[in-house]
């Protein structure tokens, strides 16, 4: 009889074309696809709680899986599978669930985390995990301009083009800006956003708005009018893949 399984799974995205498979590229699916193969001699669908990019990162990533065969517990199918996967990937747990049970569409809700530098020198122990800025931000100025992103809004023009979305309406949780660690010449901030859904690029989009406020480019109330506009090209630059991590993903209880 089949079993169906849930995988909480990291990795280290900078060497990878994103998760979803793709012909002659490496990616998180393909990688996790081809361990279970080889652990349990079966060919699997990993089907992940979402895409991420090409460099982005994840902490909490989920996946759903079902083997047609596996005759010992959660315990052993995590080993067999880290044992064939690369140090930049690790299944952190595997949950039996229920047959229905569908990675994408029983999510209820994602945590995103976006890690900045904000000045000193660059570090090459970091450089893979942070969006460097050069010039000092106003942290006020950020966290002011991040409350008005939070609410169930129409959030258009935080979408790059590409993506087709039947309504860009997101209920936007939390968005917090986090100073990291206190030394002014060198520091290090999170923004964490956290919603029942994402459109595609918009935390990124959103990161890099929220950077030119800190920059002082425009006021926190800014964020009301590109909101508003509904049109990607008022909203700021979509930041750079490397500082963003998926945290977590949210499920009703099983």
């Amino acid at each position: 009889m089949p079993r169906f399984f849930k995988l909480t799974v990291a990795y280290d995205g900078t060497n990878y074309s994103g998760w979803q498979v793709q012909p002659e590229q490496r990616t998180i699916q393909g990688e996790l696809q081809s361990a279970i193969r080889r652990a349990t001699k079966h060919e699997v669908a990993v089907i992940g709680s979402g895409r991420t990019d090409a460099g982005v990162h994840a902490i909490g990533q989920v996946a759903s899986i079902k083997l047609p065969e596996w005759t010992a517990g959660t315990i052993a199918l995590t080993k067999a599978i880290n044992s064939r996967l690369p140090e930049t990937i690790s299944v952190l747990r595997v949950d039996e669930a229920p047959d229905d049970f569908h990675a994408i569409r029983d999510a209820i809700g994602k945590r995103y985390r976006y890690q900045l530098q904000v000045r000193g020198n660059h570090c090459p122990f970091e450089h893979r995990y942070r969006w460097r800025l050069r010039r000092a931000v106003d942290i006020d100025a950020m966290q002011q301009a991040a409350e008005r992103i939070v609410g169930e809004k129409d959030f258009a023009s935080f979408q790059s083009a590409g993506a087709d979305r039947k309504t860009t309406v997101r209920d936007v949780r939390a968005c917090d800006v986090i100073v990291q660690n206190a030394d002014p010449e060198r520091f290090h901030v999170a923004i964490e956003v956290e919603s029942n859904g994402f459109l595609y690029n918009m935390v990124r989009n959103i990161v890099g708005t929220v950077v030119e406020v800190g920059f002082g480019k425009q006021p926190p109330e800014w964020i009301d009018e590109v909101i508003s506009a509904q049109n990607r090209i008022h909203a700021g630059q979509t930041a750079p893949p490397q500082g963003l991590f998926l945290l977590r993903v949210d499920y009703d209880p099983m």
